[in-house]
């Protein structure tokens, strides 16, 4: 009889294990990298300022640098530009036999331009002027003073400044008052406009204005000094005007001022342009110009010089805060850190604190020029590309300068990287 066969008690076979059952890597979320790579920052808040100080004061440099020479720059540019390097003076060339009259609507022909950023007018009435009726053929306060009829908007083309009373509104100038020049005002007696008196009344053939304003001295346009100015639509209903300009005020672009004056006598007066004269642009303006380039090219210069020096800071430092950290990250990769971790950890570390110093330089810079502009009377000019370049260019050499360190540090094995010292 056959005895029944006992099983066997050998361990079985395990089947072969797959590669999708390989243990992996624990995979850290973007928000954990984040705070990894900052907790050096956290922890040791002396040496990150301290580390930080080093890039803010590059980045401060390059804006400082660019920005009060910019701002000194502008104020230079708005001295001559009050000089009148974009304006032109378009009128008929005197002493002809029959006086040329430009068209009424030449002033808005001129608007039309493209590079023209305003255009005003002035037209002589060849209107008498006098202070008062009861005084005698012999006075001569009047005499020599043009009464000239003037645009709304003449004072901000030529630059004019009011310095007493107001210059006509879009009601002033439909009734019968008058706005006087800074001389003609002394020649006729008057010094100021009360506030809380009746106005001065000058009579301006045989009709009565009252004076609304004086202005100042207007360097650009002289001739106004010694003029009675009244509105456009009261010099039509009761000095008899005609409408048509004597003299047109033109401000336009610099860049294409010499062809806008080319094409302004046409423009004016088709039918016989040789007839029109056209100011030549003020010397100021050549000026103006070799003094842009000049400042253009120190500021290239000046940028480039603290860019540099900011980035030698920013290597430096970032090289030192990596390389000292070496046993972290020997303790890190002995419990389990991969070395893209690592990479990812300082990389992170690197561009948080080149962050910091460039935000903290840039306010730094903007604060001292708006503090240094504002005590010499400048204009407040911040050059964007100087701010921007200044945080970009400490991220990314920073980022640079902390790509080598970190990997070096992420090959070493974790042995050689807890003994270093």
């Amino acid at each position: 009889m056959t005895a029944p066969v006992k099983p066997s008690r050998a361990t079985p076979r395990r089947p072969p294990r797959r590669a999708e059952d390989k243990i992996k890597p624990v995979r850290l979320a973007f928000l954990d990298l984040l705070g990894l790579g900052l907790l050096g920052l956290r922890t040791r808040k002396m040496r990150a300022a301290l580390s930080a100080l080093g890039i803010s004061i590059g980045v401060a440099t390059m804006v400082v640098v660019t920005g009060i020479p910019a701002s000194s720059h502008q104020a230079l540019m708005d001295e001559m530009s009050a000089l009148g390097s974009n304006m032109l003076r378009v009128q008929p060339f005197p002493g002809q036999t029959v006086p040329v009259r430009l068209p009424e609507e030449s002033v808005d022909m001129v608007r039309r331009i493209k590079p023209v950023t305003e255009a005003s007018a002035v037209a002589n009435t060849n209107a008498a002027v006098q202070r008062s009726d009861l005084i005698g053929e012999d006075d001569f306060s009047g005499t020599g003073l043009s009464v000239l009829s003037a645009r709304r908007d003449l004072l901000s083309v030529v630059g004019g400044k009011v310095f007493s009373g107001r210059f006509f509104s879009g009601a002033d100038e439909q009734f019968p008052t008058a706005v006087l020049g800074y001389r003609a005002a002394g020649r006729l007696g008057i010094g100021e406009i009360p506030e809380n008196e009746p106005a001065p009344q000058i009579q301006i053939d045989k009709s009565w204005f009252t004076v609304i304003g004086i202005l100042h001295s207007i360097p650009l346009a002289d001739d106004l000094d010694n003029a009675v100015l009244t509105g456009w639509p009261a010099a039509k209903k009761t000095l008899r005007f005609e409408g048509n300009p004597t003299v047109i005020y033109v401000k336009a672009r610099e860049a294409h001022l010499e062809d806008v004056r080319n094409v302004l006598a046409a423009t004016v007066f088709p039918e016989q342009p040789g007839q029109v004269q056209v100011s030549r642009p003020s010397d100021a303006l050549a000026a103006k110009r070799a003094t842009q380039n000049t400042f253009s090219s120190l500021f290239l210069g000046l940028a480039g010089v603290a860019l540099l020096v900011g980035g030698i800071g920013v290597a430096n430092t970032m090289v030192i805060s990596v390389l000292e950290r070496r046993r972290d990250i020997g303790l890190r990769r002995a419990l389990g850190a991969t070395r893209g971790q690592i990479r990812v950890q300082f990389l992170t570390e690197s561009v948080g604190l080149s962050l910091l110093g460039a935000i903290a330089g840039t306010l730094f810079g903007v604060l001292a020029n708006v503090g240094y502009a504002a005590y010499q009377g400048w204009p407040t000019v911040i050059p964007l590309l100087s701010v921007t370049g200044g945080c970009l260019g400490a991220v990314l050499i920073g980022m640079a300068a902390g790509v080598y360190p970190s990997v070096r540090a992420a090959r070493l094995p974790p042995t050689e990287a807890l003994a270093s010292t």
